[in-house]
C-alpha cells in the first residue's frame, strides 16, 4: 500500500523532538507558524519560539545574532519569502561568516497551488545554490525529511531546506541513512538516468513504470542534496546511460538541472531538463493541475526519455 505523509508535519514533529533534547535549538517564524509547523515549538516550548511578524529581514538578522551566542536557530517562512525577502541578510549576515543558521523554506515550488505566483517559489534552489557556504537540501518525502532535520542539527553551518506543503508518497526507506552531500540510486536501469529531487522523485518513479513497458530501462537517482553536489556519484550513474534527465520543481535555469549539467560538462552525454521553463506560477484549484500544466508530470519525463533515445 502506497503511504502518503505531509512533509511539513514530519518536519515540525521532528524539530520538536530534537528541541526537547537540545536547548540550543531556537525557532523563529514570520507570522506563518501554522503553515511552517514551527507551531509545535511555540505550543510546547514557547520560551524558545520567537514570532517575528512579517519581517523576514529582521528575523534573519536576529537568527544570526542567536547563532553568534551558540544557539541553533531555525528560521521559518514560505520559501518565496524566506529567500526573496531576506536575501541580503542571508548573504551578508549568515553565509559570509558561515553562521550555524538553518533556513526553512516551506510551501516550496508550486505546492501552494491556491495563492498563485506571488507565493510560489520557482527560483529558490537557484538562488540559494549560488550563495557560497550554503548547503541546499530538498527532501523527497516525509521519511527523508525527518532524517534531514537530524543531519542539519549535527552540521555546523548555514543550511537551506526546501519543504513541500502537501502530502507526498514515501519513496525512501526508513532504514537507509541520510548523509548531506550524497545522491542515492533508488531504482536501477541502463538506458536513461533520471536525477530528481523533491516531488519529482516520485514523478520519476511513475515515469519509470511507463518507460519499462516501452522496454526503456531507467535508473532513478534521488539528489536530495543539491549543494554540495555528489559529483562522484552523478558521474558514476550517468556514464553508462544513453542519456540523462534532470527533474525538479524549480526553474530549469540554475537549479538541479544546472548543477548536473555543470558536473557532466566534460562527459559528452545528452541531457534533458524537466522543470519549470523560466516562468512564474499561477493560482489553481489543485496542485496536480499545476504539476501537469508546467510539464512536471510522469508523462513529461517519459517524453523527455523518448526524445533522448531518438
Amino acid at each position: 500500500m502506497i503511504k502518503k505523509e505531509n512533509l511539513g508535519e514530519a518536519y515540525g514533529e521532528e524539530l520538536l523532538k530534537y528541541a526537547k533534547e537540545n536547548n540550543k535549538i531556537i525557532a523563529l517564524d514570520a507570522d506563518l507558524c501554522g503553515s511552517t509547523k514551527s507551531i509545535y515549538i511555540e505550543k510546547e516550548i514557547p520560551e524558545r519560539f520567537f514570532e517575528m511578524g512579517i519581517a523576514e529581514q529582521n528575523m534573519t538578522s536576529a537568527a544570526a545574532g542567536l547563532a553568534l551566542v551558540g544557539k541553533i536557530p531555525f528560521v521559518h517562512s514560505f520559501a518565496v519569502f524566506a529567500v526573496g525577502q531576506a536575501y541580503n541578510q542571508i548573504r551578508q549576515a549568515i553565509a559570509l561568516p558561515r553562521l550555524n543558521v538553518k533556513i526553512i523554506g516551506s510551501s516550496c515550488g508550486l505546492s501552494d497551488f491556491g495563492d498563485g505566483a506571488t507565493h510560489q517559489s520557482i527560483e529558490d534552489i537557484s538562488i540559494m545554490r549560488a550563495i557560497p557556504n550554503m548547503v541546499v537540501i530538498v527532501p523527497a518525502d516525509a521519511v527523508e525529511t525527518r532524517k534531514v532535520v537530524k543531519a542539519v542539527i549535527e552540521y555546523n553551518g548555514p543550511v537551506y531546506i526546501r519543504i513541500n506543503r502537501n502530502d507526498l508518497v514515501n519513496v525512501t526507506n526508513e532504514e537507509d541513512p541520510f548523509e548531506i552531500g550524497k545522491a542515492k540510486k533508488i531504482a536501477e536501469g541502463k538506458d536513461i538516468t533520471i536525477f530528481a529531487c523533491g516531488i519529482m522523485v516520485s514523478q520519476a518513479l511513475e515515469a519509470r513504470k511507463t518507460l519499462l513497458e516501452m522496454d526503456i530501462s531507467t535508473r532513478v537517482v534521488n539528489v536530495s542534496t543539491i549543494k554540495p553536489l555528489d559529483i562522484k556519484n552523478v558521474k558514476k550513474f550517468a556514464k553508462d546511460a544513453k542519456g540523462v534527465i534532470t527533474a525538479e520543481e524549480n526553474n530549469i535555469i540554475g537549479g538541479l538541472g544546472g548543477a548536473i549539467c555543470e558536473a557532466l560538462s566534460e562527459e559528452l552525454i545528452k541531457i534533458k531538463k524537466v522543470g519549470i521553463n523560466d516562468q512564474f506560477g499561477q493560482s489553481a484549484d489543485c496542485y496536480e493541475d499545476l504539476i501537469n500544466y508546467y510539464g512536471l508530470a510522469p508523462d513529461d519525463i517519459v517524453n523527455a526519455a523518448k526524445q533522448l533515445l531518438k
